[in-house]
């Protein structure tokens, strides 16, 4: 599905060397306009997503019914803010994006059409009435780092992070008061970031199928930046994943240095 490295030229942000983001749950305010990015490898891996969704179905792609009002709020959201950025075009019933393809709005299917407008993979989870956490209740999910939509979806946040093993009691408890706490209108973001020893976007793996160590000379820095946002009318958060992919050997020595000394955030 992917025959060569899509890879930003870049580092987006350094969380090595900020305390603020070098920490969990480690997030901070999104700057007005900032919700979604568009880099330089928006083509590419617009490209592949087209692909994937084409072909992997609701391994990349699912909905639960009772989340179809949220997913129609999202994609209102996801074109409000994609139509204030140069590339993006709404005509008529199409958006014509930076890359030049024309996306249909069908607001039948208002998750997958939000999905081919923007990098981001989307992930909505809502708190059922009862519960004590949020639950994944849709996702487009075309560049998982190491897990997979099947294991996680209507899941809750505690079920959502095994096997990570920071993610335990206090941690826990601290992420669900930062989602009960998100306020329509005041987005937070977080960056984590592991050491790859395979450039591919799309790597999904079960909870038993251990991601194998980056070794060699052929290794890559996987950055996600995470958003939060909650959405006024349903109430549910939006978890956003923008991805980046970058070899070491573009980094320089002083962040190839600080990077082997940090502690992984993920």
């Amino acid at each position: 599905m992917q025959p060569e490295a899509i890879c930003q030229h870049g580092l987006p942000a350094r969380p090595w060397a900020d305390a603020r983001l070098n920490r969990l749950p480690g997030v901070l305010p999104v700057a007005e306009g900032d919700w979604l990015l568009v880099d330089e490898v928006y083509a590419a891996q617009m490209a592949l997503r087209e692909r994937l969704l084409a072909a992997k179905g609701d391994a990349v792609l699912r909905a639960s019914p009772g989340a179809i009002a949220a997913c129609a709020e999202l994609l209102d959201a996801v074109l409000a803010d994609a139509l204030t950025r140069p590339g993006f075009v709404a005509e008529g019933g199409v958006v014509r994006c930076p890359d030049g393809r024309r996306v249909p709005l069908d607001r039948e299917r208002p998750l997958e059409t939000a999905a081919r407008l923007v990098q981001e993979d989307l992930v909505v989870l809502e708190r059922p009435d009862g519960a004590d956490e949020h639950i994944i209740t849709a996702a487009s999910l075309c560049f998982p780092a190491s897990w997979t939509l099947g294991e996680k979806f209507l899941k809750p946040l505690t079920r959502v992070h095994r096997p990570v093993a920071e993610y335990e009691g206090d941690i826990a408890k601290r992420v669900q008061r930062l989602f009960d706490g998100l306020q329509p209108g005041r987005p937070i973001w977080r960056m984590n970031y592991l050491i790859y020893s395979d450039p591919a976007l799309f790597q999904p793996r079960t909870e038993a199928d251990k991601r194998p160590p980056a070794s060699g000379s052929a290794r890559w820095l996987r950055m996600e930046r995470q958003g939060m946002r909650r959405l006024p009318e349903s109430g549910a958060v939006v978890f956003s994943i923008h991805t980046f992919v970058i070899p070491l050997e573009r980094l320089s020595d002083a962040d190839r240095n600080a990077l082997s000394a940090s502690k992984p955030v993920g």
